[in-house]
């Protein structure tokens, strides 16, 4: 059973960082593809950002293009995103997912190719 566990949420101003961290029991070392995803009030959970199994391939929604950067620490079982330049619009749930897929190079950036979730992490930006 895979379970996952963010942190790192908060309130910043805009144009400040923080880190998001999702510790993912379950999924050992590369087995999991992983994707941060984000929910605001009143609107569907929208992509942010993917990783493969291997780390070596990325994806970003155009939003967040250049802003945030998702790593993974394999030996640490551990998914990151970096933050920085953040604006009021970033504002929402942030939730990490992860799913075991076949190819170490595959990106998924549908909520529905994800089989398990965290419990979210609230990430507020004021103006």
């Amino acid at each position: 059973q895979v379970q996952l566990v963010e942190s790192g949420g908060g309130l910043v101003q805009a144009g400040g960082s923080l880190r998001l961290s999702c510790a993912a029991s379950g999924c050992a070392y590369s087995s999991c593809g992983m994707g941060w995803f984000r929910q605001a009030p009143g609107k569907e959970r929208e992509f942010v950002a993917a990783i493969s199994r291997s780390g070596g391939n990325t994806a970003y929604a155009d939003s967040v293009k250049g802003r945030l950067t998702i790593s993974r620490d394999n030996a640490k079982n551990t998914v990151y995103l970096q933050m920085n330049s953040l604006k009021p619009e970033d504002t929402a749930v942030y939730y990490c997912a992860a799913n075991y897929f076949s190819g170490s190079k595959y990106l998924a950036p549908y909520p529905h190719e994800y089989r398990y979730w965290g419990q979210g992490t609230q990430v507020t930006v004021s103006s």
